[in-house]
């Protein structure tokens, strides 16, 4: 691991703020607690920090994971590490992930989106999402020491496979992983739906996308719809519009939290928390295709819309995970905003306390 630097007024501090802050009254679920931004382009040990579009907390050690979205294009693909330490938050280390040959991912090769903590090793689990434009390259979901080496591959669903007719549309793949039930279920969620099941949302309409839960050893105990939300608003401009699914929470009863990230050329970014209950839900494992299928989707219940939170900025968020209990004991809730490694994006830290 990487040597360490410390960031002040990073996550620790709007933790640090609940501390002297009551809990909100009223009936709402969610607070915002604080939020921060990482300098574009910053330097650490010889990485430049950036598209980070997963995170994860370890409670037994207080340490926190990201995962960056570089293909291997700027540095070798990657994690840091980082942890709260007197008043801030300090980048503890930053360690390439290892292919099984123990080298690194050439560049284009691999495309990191998720991370999470195993609680049973001590190592991770990552994503990356594959490759559909230049060739084909399947979706993957790995395991690897807290050092970036490699330790194995989940065998993934069949239908998530990139075939030349079928299977995962570009960039619209494993966005979102977590670990349930104590580590024993993988799953994961797609951004948006396969190609055979239909096309993207659009303003006019939503689009069903596919969770997956699997052992840990890959067997698949269910596929379920989940149904996407319209794109919130047309481009001015006609330019690119979409919305997906980019990072998924096991939560309390066997539900989840669901992240969707909508954006719009010309308007910007919206993204919205739900809380997703599996269960009653059809299990499509089987169901080839979507399209005009007889099937009952997940339910989900909206949590928050965080235009309504009083941010400062809503930009391309990606990553979620638990954080430690606040001090008045509700939840706390942290985000990353993925900044494409663009000068006119952010990286967004923010905290949100949950009853």
């Amino acid at each position: 691991m990487a040597k360490t630097t410390v960031l002040s007024g990073l996550l620790a501090t709007a933790l640090l703020v609940a501390a002297a802050a009551p809990a909100a009254a009223g009936p709402d679920r969610v607070e915002l607690v604080g939020e921060t931004a990482l300098p574009h382009a910053m330097q650490f040990d010889g990485t430049t920090v950036g598209g980070l579009s997963g995170l994860d907390h370890d409670p037994r050690t207080g340490q926190w994971v990201l995962i960056s979205d570089d293909r291997s294009d700027k540095q070798p693909a990657r994690i840091y590490t980082g942890r709260f330490e007197g008043g801030g938050f300090r980048l503890t280390g930053t360690a390439p992930l290892l292919r099984p040959d123990g080298t690194t991912y050439p560049k284009g090769s691999v495309d990191p989106e998720d991370v999470r903590w195993d609680p049973r090793t001590g190592g991770i689990w990552w994503t990356s999402e594959g490759e559909r434009a230049q060739q084909l390259i399947d979706p993957a979901i790995r395991r690897a020491s807290a050092d970036g080496t490699f330790t194995g591959d989940l065998p993934i669903a069949d239908n998530l496979r990139m075939r030349p007719e079928t299977g995962p549309k570009q960039n619209e793949v494993l966005e979102g992983l977590t670990l349930a039930n104590g580590g024993s279920l993988v799953v994961s969620a797609m951004e948006g739906p396969l190609i055979e099941d239909g096309e993207s949302p659009t303003a006019e309409h939503g689009a069903l996308s596919r969770i997956t839960v699997q052992t840990r050893s890959g067997h698949v105990l269910g596929q379920y719809a989940y149904p996407l939300d319209p794109v919130f608003a047309e481009s001015p401009t006609g330019g690119f519009a979409n919305n997906g699914v980019t990072a998924i929470l096991a939560d309390r009863g066997g539900r989840y939290l669901v992240l969707e990230r909508s954006f719009v050329t010309g308007v910007g970014n919206s993204v919205r928390l739900y809380q997703v209950d599996l269960r009653g839900a059809t299990n499509v494992r089987d169901v080839d295709s979507l399209v005009g299928a007889q099937v009952r989707p997940v339910r989900k219940e909206l949590v928050a819309d965080l235009a309504d939170l009083g941010l400062s900025t809503v930009d391309n968020v990606e990553g979620m995970s638990w954080g430690p209990r606040l001090p008045d004991g509700r939840r706390s809730l942290v985000l990353v905003s993925d900044d494409n490694f663009s000068p006119a994006q952010t990286t967004q830290l923010i905290t949100l306390a949950l009853r």
